[in-house]
């Protein structure tokens, strides 16, 4: 290591890494001519540098300080992704106030009230597409905050409302009071500590009432660092950021970890919707060309279903060669620590001519640069690791947790075990508990707890919270996983979730509920549930246009007694696949697959608060509203009401 090269290692590793501002400045002196942030304008991407996105962070900083933005006040961010998103978040910790990023998936009233109201923000950071939102709660509950409305890069006619103000203005007016600006942001960076909160972020209510997350500059740095250790990140790497801005795993992995390494981020063109922004990833994927892009099961699985439709549509020649292919590479990859080995070698030269003559078509379509993709948020079906992996593009398996800013394991090139989460990430002590809060060795099932500086102050005004979260200095998860015998963390699930049987066994419904769903077309979401009972019970969310293709297919007519009849045979044979099938049924125990079913007329969404922000479904909830089916299912005659249920609903889904 020469003398230059340990200078910047002590800058950036010791000295001068106390703060997220040293974070970013340190990139903005080495990598300065570095595209940061690429947003679309005027259907084409532009680049906003390193260089000038400091210049920009630096006047809004003072302007924010001029309109009366004080040290450890609370701001809230609510926008969807975009320039100015990273750009005011920087600003706000620069100025010495802590960030409360929303999700724009939040649009009840009520909800945006509890964040704003809780978090006790003075100003409220939102885009036009939000405003009215903003500005209704405002009144309704008779709000004081002054909001500042992101109006570049294209300032639009805006009215501006009493205690409204532009950001452009606020720009404007840092930079004319360039000298005042400078004074204060060093006099805040003086007295900045490490440990200080910076983010507060709500997590999204799987369980109870949203809990507001206190995470420190330390919590942040420590976690960019460990999460880099874990994949070779370079300054000319670019990724497509597909997930909310506000997301945990978007946060630090997509933002901060790529600034500590002078990379650049491109945001989804928003258009006017959020249909309308999930409507243009394809394109932006196929312009950005990223070399990695960060996923969540949702994601994959819309990825998956796309690559399969065009396979579809190229005719039965390349839809035979595509699955020929695909089952050899899935045999010749194994679990991805073991590819290639044993007799599997004599498969190579096989896979090598699928990859030329099937997925590296594929991976054209993902822009011909993409490595990899990391994985996070939910569980992720191993069959779809699986899948993505022998068409080239592995993704990556991680854990984490926004408690722990979020980052706890992954897996990457070298480290690879797919059904696995991954090994720990540097720095970060693990502990598998029993009950009593022992620690469990290898191999044995325990509660996921972990230890290290990346874990969070605690929850915001929430003592009792955080009092049972943390103990003795350990993030207890409330994640049921073991370690295996390679170093690698299996995550099973929510310990809230579990099936529990009348014996008092248990097991963790997610992987099931997966595969279910993976290995059937005609299931779009399933639910199980098992509370001491003798047998477990589902509520099913189908797809309609597989159900009618599947009429039409089997030549069934629903409109005739017999018909009906036939219909909930075949559905029941599609949730049933898991039990009869013989080589599924060595990997999934029948005994937690469902005995009686009800089928749903409307699936688990945001809207209706049984999917949180994150695409999870939110468990106390859905077996609330449905209480009445999961009586009705656990009832002596459960299961001849339940199938003259069904067939009244299919009498709706089917008219």
């Amino acid at each position: 290591m020469n003398i230059l090269t340990f200078y910047f290692y002590l800058r950036t590793t010791i000295f001068y890494m106390k703060t997220l501002i040293n974070l970013f400045e340190n990139a903005v002196e080495s990598f300065g001519n570095n595209p940061l942030v690429w947003e679309k304008q005027d259907g084409l991407y532009n680049a906003t540098s390193y260089s000038e996105a400091h210049i920009k962070v630096t006047n809004l900083a003072g302007g924010l300080m001029k309109l009366g933005l004080k040290p450890d006040e609370k701001v809230v961010l609510y926008s969807e992704g975009r320039t100015w998103w990273l750009l005011a978040e920087l600003a706000i910790i620069a100025s010495g106030a802590v960030s409360v990023p929303i999700s724009i998936r939040i649009e009840e009233l009520e909800e945006l009230y509890f964040r704003i109201n809780h978090s006790e923000s003075k100003f409220i950071v939102v885009s036009p597409r939000f405003l009215e939102l903003v500005r209704q709660v405002k009144e309704m509950y008779h709000l004081t905050q002054k909001i500042v409305i992101i109006d570049l890069p294209q300032s639009n006619s805006i009215e501006v409302l009493s205690n409204e103000f532009l950001l452009s203005q606020l720009l404007e007016e840092g930079q004319n009071a360039e000298t005042e600006t400078h004074n204060r942001l060093a006099a805040v960076a003086s007295y900045a500590r490490t440990e200080e909160a910076v983010n507060i972020c709500y997590t999204s209510g799987t369980t109870a009432d949203p809990k507001g997350i206190v995470l420190s500059h330390e919590n942040y740095i420590v976690n960019v660092k460990q999460a880099t250790a874990m994949f070779e990140v370079n300054p000319d790497f670019v990724t497509l950021l597909m997930l909310p801005w506000d997301h945990s795993f978007a946060h630090t992995v997509g933002l901060y970890s790529l600034i500590y390494k002078g990379a650049s981020l491109a945001a989804v063109d928003g258009g006017k919707s959020a249909v309308e922004a999930l409507r243009n990833v394809p394109t932006n994927i196929r312009e950005i060309k990223p070399v990695f892009l960060l996923s969540v099961p949702a994601l994959a699985k819309n990825f998956k279903g796309n690559i399969e439709k065009e396979i579809e549509k190229k005719g039965l020649i390349v839809r035979f060669l595509f699955n020929l292919f695909l089952k050899l590479g899935m045999l010749y990859n194994g679990t991805g620590y073991n590819a290639g080995k044993g007799l599997r070698i004599f498969l190579r030269p096989i896979v090598k001519l699928g990859d030329s003559l099937v997925f590296s078509k594929i991976r054209a379509g993902f822009g011909g640069r993409l490595r990899y993709f990391v994985g996070g948020g939910a569980l992720l079906d191993i069959d779809i690791q699986k899948f993505f992996n022998t068409i080239g593009i592995p993704m990556y398996q991680g854990y984490g947790l926004s408690e722990a800013a979020p980052v706890i394991s992954s897996n990457g090139p070298g480290k690879f075990k797919m059904g696995s989460s991954g090994k720990i990430v540097p720095d970060l002590e693990l502990m598998i508990a029993d009950e009593n809060g022992q620690p469990l060795a290898n191999g044995q099932t325990g509660e996921i707890c972990v230890k290290g500086k990346n874990v969070m102050l605690g929850y915001w005004k929430n003592e009792k919270a955080s009092a049972e979260t943390l103990q003795n200095g350990f993030l207890h998860t409330g994640d049921l996983g073991y370690v295996d015998s390679d170093g690698f963390l299996f995550v099973k699930g929510r310990f809230k979730s579990l099936l529990i049987g009348n014996d008092g066994e248990k097991y963790s419904p997610e992987s099931l509920e997966e595969a279910m769903i993976f290995h059937s077309p005609l299931l779009s979401q399933v639910y199980l549930h098992n509370n001491q009972n003798p047998f477990t019970t589902a509520l099913v969310y189908l797809n309609d246009v597989q159900l009618r293709k599947m009429l039409t297919s089997t030549s069934v007519d629903f409109a005739s007694p017999d018909g009906k009849k036939k219909t909930i045979e075949l559905i029941t044979h599609e949730i049933n696949k898991l039990r009869f099938d013989t080589v599924l049924a060595k990997k999934y125990p029948s005994r937690w697959l469902p005995s009686v079913y009800c089928l749903l007329e409307d699936g688990f969404t945001e809207k209706n608060h049984l999917l949180n922000s994150t695409m999870k479904i939110v468990r106390p909830k859905i077996e609330h509203v449905h209480e009445n089916l999961f009586s009705m299912m656990y009832n002596s005659d459960g299961k001849s009401k339940s199938i003259d249920y069904n067939i009244q609903l299919l009498e709706k889904i089917l008219h």
